[in-house]
């Protein structure tokens, strides 16, 4: 039996990983009332029954004292009811963005304070205890869905150990400026520059051509397995200091050729081979 509870920020993918997870075959519940947590926590415990996967999302849209909520799941850990919490996160600019294109109101706005900044400040507090006591905390901020896909996948499908880490591998052109979340730098512009070969110019560094060119050259292979073993330095402290997100950004000229190859290797590198999560993107691609 695998009880898992879901809950997070408003517009932190909670609903999405919902969605996801009952295609996973988890039976899954959404904003029980307070008075009937302990009772469907009774029924899914219950020997011989049906369910062996169960999802059950909570939040502060329920209108209830999430405070209560969280009182009642301790109490249920408490009683050796085998839980587990799933946070579902995104950082604040990334939760505004989200509501302004969904031209939706927080749940926490109200009249006196009709900002979404406002609602999701207060909710961030409201919610600060949860997160401390989550046993996977997941940060959407850079996941695309079929990134987010594999990682529920993998800790609650493939049951594969899992620590609360998303590592970001970001490309980016430093005529457009360093990524302001970066939180380690690398400058690839010591590679020669495919812009300059009139078959590679106007193609990126997802192409097999551009791929082939940039890592043809010895310093490039050599700066990619140099990253790697700093990177696998780095990353166990990081996990070991409760990071939650780590943005590895890798810049060139434009963003078009070098950074975009060399983080498309980083990540092919990486991926499936750590106890954290993975994603890529590449800011300046277009």
């Amino acid at each position: 039996m695998r009880f898992i509870v879901v809950t997070g920020m408003s517009g932190g993918g909670k609903s999405t990983a919902m969605k996801m997870l009952e295609d996973m075959g988890y039976y899954c519940v959404d904003n029980l009332p307070v008075l009937l947590i302990n009772k469907f926590a009774e029924l899914v415990e219950t020997p011989n029954t049906e369910l062996e996967k169960v999802a059950l999302g909570l939040d502060v849209r329920s209108s209830q004292d999430f405070a209560r909520i969280e009182q009642i799941l301790d109490e249920l850990k408490a009683m050796d009811y085998q839980l587990e919490i799933l946070f579902m996160d995104a950082d604040d600019k990334t939760l505004l963005k989200r509501y302004k294109e969904t031209r939706r109101m927080h749940p926490l706005s109200d009249k006196e304070n009709p900002r979404i900044e406002n609602g999701i400040a207060k909710e961030r507090e409201i919610l600060s205890s949860i997160k401390k006591k989550a046993d996977y905390v997941i940060d959407t901020s850079k996941v695309l869905t079929r990134e987010l896909k594999e990682e529920l996948d993998r800790i609650f499908i493939q049951n594969q150990e899992y620590n609360n880490l998303m590592v970001n591998i970001v490309s980016f052109g430093f005529k457009n400026g360093i990524p302001q979340d970066a939180d380690l730098v690398f400058d690839v512009r010591f590679l020669p520059n495919p812009f300059y070969i009139e078959e590679l110019k106007h193609i990126t560094g997802n192409e097999e051509a551009v791929q082939n060119y940039v890592m043809g050259f010895e310093e490039a292979r050599e700066f990619l397995e140099k990253l790697k073993e700093m990177l696998h330095f780095l990353i166990p402290g990081y996990i070991k200091e409760g990071k939650y997100q780590l943005v590895i950004a890798i810049g060139c000229t434009g963003g078009q050729h070098r950074s975009v190859t060399l983080a498309n290797f980083l990540y092919k590198e990486m991926k499936n081979k750590g106890k954290y999560g993975l994603s890529i993107s590449h800011r300046d691609i277009k």
